[in-house]
């Protein structure tokens, strides 16, 4: 089996897995209960936040666990929205976001607030100069994402950040969750507010996120009742899937480097593959200034859920563009879409996502069978 389709979801790392099935099996209690061994759990949960923290740069106080990388989209930009809405209700994001930052942007434009949605270049990119022309005494919030999920392309940020710098009252909020290990920078500038991140990305457990919130900056929480999380976020905490996140997340910086290395090797590997066939490939991945770890690319004539499907039958899993919206067939790329690419060609985009667990030697097995395809799927056309 070869599994490409790592920005989807992540193999858990073993020893994330081990702490977790301990966490569970021994610390059992509620973190929030008084006795002897809610105490134990409580420890526990500080001393995760605690590594967290310091392998992402952050105060423990500026930690907050939620179930996702959605929820923490959700809760940064709605809890900027509500809790600034008497400053004003103008709000700046890009046109290339993921569907749990765009679908709520949507929400809020149908609560009366109202939404610039930034354009991108020919690679998926915003111009840091957009952002600036957008700004307005009443504006909020700007959110743009690290690393875009579908294609890979490295957004402005630091540029972006600079440009904040100007305008302290506007939150700063950043989609993380395809950064983490594939990002040669530290995650976090200090410009920005909030960041988001997903466990399942960096080969944690599923129904685990972060979201990480600068102290003193004031959302409005999401989630009311038992005031877990320190006032922000109410509902019992996973703790075991809190504890494996933090070993996960550490396995995987102190992997990033070296993982980096293979991941570009892999990528041009395929890109020099590809290239023999100008007539009937297309790469949409830049080839500087994005993750090596995406690479997104169609087949002219081949839909992109009938590529995966014949992968599928040789044991090699990739997926279309992105996975959460892959399952809905009527449903283009809003990446593709926002670089102005021929729907033609955008109904066909595949995209390959790497992992640790990515060989050189997979990637030519990947390559005999695509070219195997490819030539079955030219005598078709």
């Amino acid at each position: 089996m070869i599994y490409f389709d790592n920005s989807a979801t992540t193999q858990i790392f073993p020893e994330a897995s081990d702490a977790m099935t301990q966490t569970m099996a021994t610390y059992f209690a509620n973190p929030s209960s008084l006795h002897r061994l809610g105490n134990q759990a409580h420890d526990l949960l500080t001393a995760a936040r605690q590594q967290v923290a310091g392998t992402l740069g952050a105060k423990t106080n500026e930690i907050f666990f939620t179930s996702g990388g959605s929820e923490s989209n959700n809760w940064a930009i709605k809890g900027t929205a509500h809790e600034k809405a008497a400053r004003g209700k103008h709000l700046i994001t890009s046109s290339v976001e993921h569907p749990s930052v765009a679908h709520t942007f949507q929400r809020l434009e149908s609560e009366g607030f109202e939404v610039t949605y930034l354009p991108v270049d020919a690679e998926g990119r915003v111009n840091p100069e957009d952002v600036r022309k957008a700004i307005r005494p009443e504006t909020t919030l700007v959110s743009v994402m690290a690393v875009n999920n579908e294609i890979g392309t490295i957004q402005p940020i630091e540029a972006i950040a600079r440009i904040l710098d100007d305008y302290p009252t506007i939150h700063f909020h950043v989609d993380g969750v395809q950064s983490v290990g594939k990002l040669p920078v530290p995650l976090i500038d200090s410009r920005v507010d909030l960041m988001n991140f997903s466990a399942h990305k960096f080969n944690g457990p599923r129904g685990v996120g972060i979201l990480y919130k600068k102290a003193n900056r004031r959302i409005t929480p999401l989630i009311e009742g038992g005031g877990q999380e320190m006032g922000q976020r109410s509902t019992t905490e996973n703790l075991a899937g809190i504890v494996a996140t933090a070993k996960a997340l550490r396995l995987t910086m102190d992997h990033s480097g070296q993982e980096m290395v293979t991941h570009e090797a892999i990528q041009q590997k395929i890109r020099a593959c590809l290239a023999q066939y100008p007539d009937t490939v297309r790469v949409f991945s830049p080839e500087i200034g994005a993750s090596p770890h995406v690479l997104c690319f169609a087949v002219k004539g081949v839909r992109g859920e009938v590529m995966v499907h014949a992968l599928e039958d040789e044991d090699i899993y990739v997926s279309t563009t992105s996975a959460c919206s892959s399952r809905q067939t009527d449903v283009e790329s809003s990446t593709l879409s926002a670089m102005k690419v021929d729907s033609r060609w955008a109904q066909n985009a595949v995209r390959l996502s790497f992992g640790y667990q990515n060989t050189l030697e997979e990637a030519d097995i990947f390559l005999t069978v695509l070219t195997t395809l490819l030539h079955k799927f030219s005598k078709i056309q």
